[in-house]
């Protein structure tokens, strides 16, 4: 869809006396959110200076995620495009509002338009692809691919054949001839996901495509030119691996122009709160929820306690199936479960298994290999500690209970007359469910 607005002719004429015109290209999408605008506000765009159209040019960048081109032929006859980026997935959206999280996103930001390699660093579930493609969005090759390649998902004998492609009859099995990821990528940007994983003889030949822009297939004599921008991404310490010679040192000296490392959210101050209301709203939409209930304050509070080792991408699993299991929508959702392992049924292990585990089994197999019983009766005959006996006794019914109600424990607190918060106080007296650590 295309919008032309013209200047009228006896109104806001140039120095020069020429007539301006100013030409948007728009889709319904950003005519949906220019209609909200003020009709004259381009009416008005040639009497602004250079400078102050920058900055408005900046402003609808950051607000639509688009890319505007202009230029200037002569004073006077200005042609203005507007062209929408295509946007990102509803899967790749960035939630957050700590000052540290905001910092990395900005550092993105400001990095994209520099036609130079990123490293991204971060641990899992931090949101390392969606950066890449932030940086791929908003650059000037964003109307190119962004082929992405995770460096662990192939074995070491494949990586490079598939990084740089291969002629036919290169080695069995290669039928014919194939292109690589920098060639399917030329013109765009090649994301390389889990880049410490790379061998050092795909490293070597990596470094000579980001040197000097050119890939040689394996089999063939003569280089193919690339125009590739690199953004890796990766959970090691890369320096380490270098002073340790598992990592090329003058490969990470090439990548590392502008290094971004994404904040963890158990720093993100105030963002958990954020994004399991948006997860959890959006998991509600799903399931055709009339209403959006909310989480109840102690669950609150035990999202915004926990460590999230798997950082956002845990959040979102542990929210959705919080959300998917409550079955009484007139109430905040009272029960999350960290741990979807977690269960009193879980199978043991042998300990050959598991060797030097310290998480050893709660019970041994009995001598016949049955699986244990639940604790037998007290012996009041033999009770000499009567705590301990009380402490057994009183583990064994929660335990029970817990089992008997599928490990609800909304519904096992109602059967013993408890109420939610002095359930989760036996639950955690006990040790029924696996402690979280303070640092994941």
């Amino acid at each position: 869809m295309h919008l032309r607005a013209k200047r009228d002719e006896q109104s806001h004429r140039c120095n020069a006396g020429d007539r301006s015109l100013a030409e948007l290209a728009l889709d319904e999408f950003a005519i949906e959110h220019f209609s909200k605008l003020p009709c004259g506000m381009f009416s008005i765009w040639q009497g602004l200076c250079q400078t102050c159209k920058i900055h408005i040019k900046q402003w609808f960048e950051q607000l639509f995620e688009i890319t505007l081109w202009f230029r200037l032929p002569k004073i006077g006859n200005f042609h203005y495009r507007l062209v929408k980026r295509p946007k990102l997935e509803r899967e790749n959206q960035f939630i957050g509002q700590s000052v540290a999280f905001l910092d990395a996103v900005e550092r993105a930001s400001r990095a994209a338009s520099m036609d130079r390699p990123v490293l991204v660093i971060g641990e899992r579930g931090t949101g390392k692809e969606l950066i890449a493609e932030r940086l791929h969005r908003l650059s000037p090759r964003w109307g190119e691919p962004l082929v992405t390649m995770n460096c662990a998902a192939l074995p070491e004998t494949l990586i490079e054949a598939e990084l740089f492609g291969h002629e036919a009859g290169a080695f069995t099995g290669a039928t014919k001839a194939r292109v690589g990821r920098f060639e399917e990528a030329d013109k765009g940007t090649l994301f390389l996901d889990e880049l410490g994983t790379l061998s050092m003889g795909a490293q070597e030949r990596l470094l000579r495509a980001v040197e000097y822009g050119e890939v040689t297939r394996i089999g063939s004599s003569r280089p193919v030119r690339v125009d590739v921008r690199i953004v890796a991404a990766t959970n090691d310490d890369l320096p380490a691996l270098a002073e340790q010679g598992e990592f090329r040192a003058d490969l990470l000296d090439r990548l590392s122009f502008e290094v971004i490392t994404l904040p963890p959210l158990r720093v993100r101050e105030g963002d958990v709160d954020v994004l399991a209301d948006y997860f959890g709203r959006r998991m509600a939409a799903e399931l055709q929820w009339d209403a959006w209930p909310g989480f109840a304050d102690h669950v609150r509070r035990e999202l915004d306690e926990y460590a999230w080792p798997g950082n956002v991408r845990e959040l979102r699993n542990v929210v959705e199936r919080a959300v998917y299991r409550w079955d009484n929508w007139g109430e905040a959702i009272a029960h999350v479960q960290f741990d979807p392992f977690d269960s009193p049924w879980k199978p043991f292990v042998p300990s050959h298994r598991k060797p030097g585990s310290p998480l050893a089994a709660p019970a041994k197999l009995s001598s016949d290999g049955a699986a244990p019983q639940s604790p037998a009766a007290v012996d009041l005959e033999n009770v000499d500690d009567l705590r301990a006996a009380v402490d057994a006794h009183e583990r064994s019914i929660v335990e029970h209970a817990l089992g008997k109600h599928r490990w609800n424990q909304r519904q096992t607190a109602k059967a013993l007359g408890l109420t939610y918060d002095q359930l989760r106080h036996c639950i955690k007296k006990h040790g029924l469910m696996q402690e979280q650590s303070e640092d994941g």
